[in-house]
């Protein structure tokens, strides 16, 4: 018999690229968000993981066999996160139907693990690179802690194994997502293109010229789906990014070029994007009626608040793959190949010109 999957944020970066991988390995798929977007093989389950009576009654029929947790909701305050984020985990493993067999939940939380959120560099913190798993919680207010906490409590209560995935800045396909980098640098590209504009690395001189890693959607699913099946994954904790490291310097270029753009020099000075795009929503408009885009709203697209975040980091960021490695995941995934083939996906998707 097929296996079942819940994804939950089917309609983000991540949980539409392990939706397609779980449809394509033959699992039967219920993709969970607000507003579920149509995927080809998946069966909608649209609920408001903030309202516990609502999940329990829309997941009472769902028996999933594995569990993918790849949604958050951004808040105004690190407490206010942990209060919203951690209540929905809390609402989701509480409403589905108690396993009567193998269950396994994977939850998707990322690099501020070690990081800590971004204010925590005012504090003075500065965490060691490259991360590796063993490094312990910082002592910050943390909505990943919160999450995982929750996912530990009911795998306890349950029986269920658990694994938890942090990948760096994700490189994907979705609109409308809060954490878009790949997307939001093609937006801002076109714009450059369309107004002549510089092609201005928007961010701080350490990630300019320090070593960095990504996350491509894919690769993260396939690392999802092996912690699932791979008996010696589960009850871990482990890093995803894609296998190389590459300084912006020379990422910006190539990535200009993609777009027909001359990469504007860096004077070490940061320009948040927030600031360059303040006033591009008219122009993207313009853009997208005059090319017949398929979504003429920029902040539907664009998410300049976070790639700021990972762009204005005042350390090098690295990461370590070695605990999965040991385990035997192996894939790779060259970073400039995952922006390129974003790249085509939007243009093909008719979201860029």
């Amino acid at each position: 018999m097929a296996k079942t999957a819940l994804v939950v944020g089917v309609s983000g970066i991540i949980g539409s690229a392990t939706a397609a991988l779980l449809v394509k390995q033959g699992w039967v798929v219920h993709g969970l968000a607000r507003r579920p977007t149509v995927e080809a093989g998946v069966h909608p389950v649209a609920v408001d993981l903030q309202d516990a009576a609502a999940t329990a009654e829309a997941l009472k029929d769902v028996r999933p066999d594995a569990v993918f947790i790849t949604t958050w909701l951004r808040q105004d305050s690190e407490a206010e996160n942990i209060r919203v984020n951690s209540s929905m985990v809390r609402n989701l493993l509480d409403g589905l139907p108690r396993p009567t067999g193998p269950r396994h939940v994977a939850l998707v939380t990322g690099l501020k693990h070690y990081l800590g959120p971004f204010e925590a560099f005012a504090t003075g913190y500065v965490p060691q690179t490259p991360f590796r798993e063993e490094q312990g919680r910082v002592s910050v207010d943390n909505f990943y802690y919160a999450q995982e906490d929750e996912v530990f409590a009911a795998a306890e209560r349950d029986g269920f194994t658990w694994s938890i995935h942090r990948p760096h800045t994700v490189i994907g396909k979705a609109v409308g997502n809060a954490m878009n980098m790949g997307t939001t640098l093609a937006v801002y590209a076109t714009v450059c293109r369309e107004t002549g504009r510089p092609f201005r690395f928007p961010g701080s001189p350490a990630q300019w010229a320090g070593l960095t890693d990504m996350t491509d959607a894919g690769l993260l699913a396939r690392h999802l789906l092996w912690a699932t099946e791979t008996d010696a994954a589960h009850n871990q904790a482990f890093n995803v990014v894609n296998g190389d490291i590459f300084r912006w310097q020379l990422m910006w270029s190539r990535i200009a070029d993609w777009f027909g753009l001359e990469a504007a020099p860096f004077d070490g000075t940061m320009l948040p994007l927030e600031q360059q795009m303040a006033d591009d929503a008219k122009v993207w408009r313009a853009i997208a009626e005059r090319e017949g885009l398929a979504e003429p709203d920029l902040d539907r697209l664009a998410s300049a608040w976070h790639t700021d975040l990972d762009l204005g980091r005042p350390i090098e960021v690295v990461t370590d793959m070695s605990k999965s490695r040991r385990l035997g995941f192996t894939a790779y995934q060259p970073t400039d190949d995952a922006f390129i083939a974003l790249f085509e996906q939007l243009r093909a998707d008719r979201l860029i010109p």
